[in-house]
Order: C-alpha cells, then sequence, then structure tokens
C-alpha cells in the first residue's frame, strides 16, 4: 500500500456569517472579518478548496489531508461532502477536536479515507500551546492501515508571528520555541508507549521556517537524514529542505519559480513543512517515504502571475466583498505533500 499525505493551511474557512452555532465569543471577535460572509461566498470557497485537493495524488486525492485554520466541524464536513462527491471512490471522514482556547477559534484537524486507513479515536489528544494572550492546539491521532501497521499524526499550527507591537517575529519567537518543545515532548512520548521505530510525521504550518530554532532546537527537526537514523533519540528529519524550491506554472501558463509556500510583502517563507520519524527513513516502521516525493502542491489556476506573490488568496470580506474577496482564489498558502509506502 501507499499512500500521500498532505497538509492544507486553508486560511480563515469560517462557517457563513450569522451561523446559529457559532460560539458567541467568536461571533464578536470576528463580527467585522465576517460581515458579508454569505452563504454563497462559503460555497465558493469550498468549491475552490476541493478543486485543488482533487488534484493531488495524479486526480485520486490525498489519502490523509491535515488542515488548519478551519472554525468548526460543520466547515469540516462541507469540505469532506464536497470531495467525496468528486472522488466517488474515497470515503473522507473527519478527526477533529475543537480549539477553545484560541484567540479566533480557529482548529487544525484531519480529513482521512475511511477505505485506507482506520482513525483510532482512542488515541485522538489535543496538545495545547498556552502563550499569555491565547494558544493553538496539535491534534495527534493514530492511523492504521488494513495490514495493522500504524502511522501517528500530529497537526500542527503554531503562533503567529504577527503582534500589536509590531516586531512580531521577535516578540512572538518564544511562543514557537514552546510549540517547539511541545512537539517534541508528545514525540517522546509515542516513542516510549509505541517504540522507538514508531512512524511519527509532524506537519503544518509552523510560522517558523526549517533553520530557525523553533524547529531546529526545540522541535528537534533536522536537514541531516544521518543525524535522523543513527541517533536514538526523538529526532525529526525535515523534508521541506527537499521542497525549497519549486518550479511550476502560473495562472497564465508562464514558468515561475516558487521559494516558498507562502508569501507576504514580497518575500516567500517556507512555513509548511512535514518532519518525519527514523522510522520512516529507515523503513524499520513498517513504513518508508518514498524519496523525492515530497513537494509543494502547487497547480497553475492557485498560483500568481505577480511578482512576489505566490497563492492566490479568497480571502475574507471584512464588510466589502468586491474589494477583499477574490472569487477565484484559495488560500494564502499551497498546499505540501509526501508519499510513504507499507514495506
Amino acid at each position: 500500500m501507499s499512500a500521500l499525505i498532505a497538509f492544507w493551511n486553508l486560511e480563515n474557512l469560517f462557517a457563513p456569517e450569522g451561523f446559529p452555532a457559532r460560539e458567541p465569543w467568536i461571533a464578536k471577535a470576528m463580527q467585522k472579518d465576517l460581515k458579508g460572509w454569505s452563504e454563497t461566498l462559503f460555497k465558493r470557497k469550498i468549491a475552490q478548496l476541493g478543486s485543488i485537493i482533487v488534484r493531488m495524488k495524479d486526480g485520486a486525492g490525498p489519502d490523509i489531508l491535515g488542515v488548519c485554520e478551519v472554525e468548526n466541524r460543520f466547515v469540516l464536513q462541507a469540505l469532506a461532502d464536497q470531495l467525496n462527491q468528486a472522488l466517488p471512490a474515497r470515503n473522507y471522514q473527519l478527526v477533529h477536536v475543537d480549539s477553545a482556547r484560541d484567540q479566533r477559534g480557529i482548529d487544525t484537524a484531519f480529513l482521512f479515507d475511511a477505505n485506507q486507513f482506520t482513525a483510532k479515536m482512542d488515541e485522538l489528544f489535543s496538545h495545547w500551546v498556552m502563550r499569555q494572550t491565547g494558544t493553538r492546539d496539535i491534534t495527534q491521532i493514530t492511523f492504521v492501515a488494513p495490514s495493522g501497521k500504524q502511522l501517528v499524526m500530529l497537526a500542527n499550527h503554531w503562533p503567529s508571528r504577527s503582534s500589536s507591537t509590531g516586531d512580531g517575529a521577535e516578540y512572538s519567537s518564544g511562543f514557537r520555541a514552546t510549540a517547539g518543545e511541545t512537539l517534541a515532548y508528545w514525540h517522546g512520548r509515542i516513542r516510549e508507549v509505541k517504540g522507538d521505530n514508531t512512524a511519527v510525521i509532524a506537519l503544518g504550518d509552523f510560522n517558523d521556517e526549517p533553520f530557525d530554532p523553533s524547529i531546529t532546537i526545540h522541535a528537534q527537526g533536522l536537514r541531516d537524514r544521518g543525524d535522523i537514523t543513527r541517533t536514538k533519540s526523538a529526532r525529526f528529519y525535515n523534508l521541506s529542505w527537499e521542497y525549497l524550491t519549486v518550479m511550476t506554472q502560473d495562472r497564465k501558463g508562464n514558468q515561475r519559480l516558487l521559494n516558498g509556500t507562502l508569501y507576504f510583502g514580497s518575500d516567500a517563507s517556507l512555513f509548511d513543512q512535514i518532519l518525519i520519524s527514523s522510522g520512516l527513513l529507515t523503513g524499520k516502521s513498517g513504513w518508508r517515504t518514498v524519496d523525492g516525493s515530497a513537494r509543494i502542491e502547487a497547480y497553475p489556476p492557485m498560483v500568481s502571475h505577480r511578482v512576489g506573490e505566490g497563492p492566490i488568496r479568497f480571502g475574507l470580506p471584512s464588510g466589502d466583498v468586491a474589494e477583499n474577496v477574490n472569487l477565484d482564489g484559495y488560500s494564502d498558502h499551497f498546499p505540501v505533500s509526501v508519499r510513504i509506502e507499507e514495506v
């Protein structure tokens, strides 16, 4: 069996304005951003996201998709329904825990094909990354293939670089260091419980570069394969080093060199990363990553032709749909993926 594992920050996938089951504090916090966020716009964004996801794995769709920046189970189910309709061979189901402590109520979660994997719901954990003004969660779940081989996955969305003080990256670096320590701790615990060769994939929007200390020191996500295969400690190999630059086509059919998974202020950043355990490098877990398969999933319709821009955003109305929403957009992040196979 081989499987495509992917991750995508879906950028502000909220239920429509006036959604009756919305938490009151989220409604208050997001009132201005969601003004004008109609049912029609919500459905359009779901369709746009789905049109990209179904392209993955040569048109078969991913076997497991980690996501972040989703409001609740409702929006996830809408996306799963869209994918199941477009891909009849798939049976996408959800792994989701409400991130009640996040300032904006956005969650990490998984969509997975229940025809290919079983989710061990008794091994579903939500690890809180505490900070002064809120938190982000790391969602951990164990997936089991028909062969019985297990795959432990952790969906991450680390604290943002933005801050009210204007010195976002420096001011908030400690929060991401804490997130890295949290991930490293649970990686160690997984190995203690399940064994050193357990297949573990930690993926997500880390809001830091692969060379930043939060990744290299605190999460122990390293670049040298040998350091991972030789060690007896809980270290990850960071696959994002393998897609630092990607040649693709933009929406107008022109060749385009990408240097990251999102662009801000004309600068590219590689925040969306996939970290794998030693058992996935050596094959001792029963799974092995396919060499050279880690990639940015950048398809021409979603790639801007403008210099200094990357993914084409959909946006939120913030009271002005014509100004702030692009009906032909998707997200401010590109998805990333890797193929794994049983051995």
